[in-house]
């Protein structure tokens, strides 16, 4: 993907900006003049540069690259604090990197990102990585605020089950999936939009998680079940032959 992309933008310079605002990519991963890890995305590019969250300075250095209001800039480093114990709790190690910037005279917009690579390899194990790209959209509303949540998962996964030289056991699955979420809180004050923003974002990490399991998972291993039925195809009929003549059954005794 990233090779595709930088391809595509040698190709056609001056769509450079719409294909990285449409495009989905695995994030990269920066450090700042202070070694701080920060993560790359259209969020805090500026031109060829990228804000890190932790200094609130651009590399290459930019003298008029755009920044933050200082009120928002509070609340980034407060969030930045806050979602790097949540990658720890939920991830264990990683990278993630949280940016704000104003919407209007009210409302602001804020992208939380997570980054999970394998870092070593492990049992059938060659790689895999996770990469979390929330969008949230804050329009406050007296005490309480609407909030918009566009979330992208993308999840790549490379097993090796080779039992010798000459056998193969490759699994590559990779795929994304974005998905979208609006709400309302009680926001009394601008203290009242982190918690309601980690809220959020922690339940569509869990909600994704599950749908990424049943779509990809639970789908190869009925795919695999269908190519080769481990209890026999007499079996297999046999429990479809039950399971129909139970739903008769309680059919003709609910219409009783």
């Amino acid at each position: 993907m990233e090779s595709s992309l930088e391809e595509l933008v040698d190709l056609a310079p001056d769509l450079t900006d719409d294909l990285l605002n449409t495009v989905d990519q695995p994030l990269q991963v920066a450090k700042d003049a202070q070694k701080n890890v920060y993560l790359l995305c259209d969020y805090n590019r500026d031109g060829d540069s990228y804000r890190s969250p932790w200094t609130n300075a651009y590399d290459p250095q930019m003298d008029d690259g755009v920044l933050p209001p200082p009120k928002l800039r509070a609340m980034e480093v407060t969030a930045n604090e806050l979602f790097a114990s949540y990658m720890t709790n939920y991830y264990e190690n990683g990278a993630s990197s949280v940016y704000f910037w104003e919407l209007d005279q009210t409302a602001f917009a804020a992208c939380v990102l997570f980054k999970k690579d394998v870092e070593q390899k492990k049992k059938g194990l060659e790689s895999g990585g996770w990469d979390a790209i929330h969008v949230i959209e804050v329009r406050p509303n007296g005490k309480r605020a609407s909030y918009k949540l566009t979330s992208t998962i993308m999840l790549r996964i490379a097993t090796d089950h080779s039992t010798g030289p000459k056998s193969t056991g490759e699994l590559r699955l990779s795929g994304s999936m974005t998905r979208q979420q609006e709400q309302e809180f009680p926001a009394p004050d601008d203290n009242a939009h982190l918690p309601n923003m980690g809220r959020m974002v922690e339940q569509m990490e869990n909600t994704i998680r599950d749908s990424l399991k049943d779509v990809y998972f639970g789908k190869t291993k009925a795919t695999v079940n269908k190519m080769y039925n481990l209890g026999g195809a007499q079996m297999s009929a046999n429990k479809d032959a039950m399971a129909e003549a139970l739903k008769n059954e309680m059919k003709r005794r609910g219409g009783s």
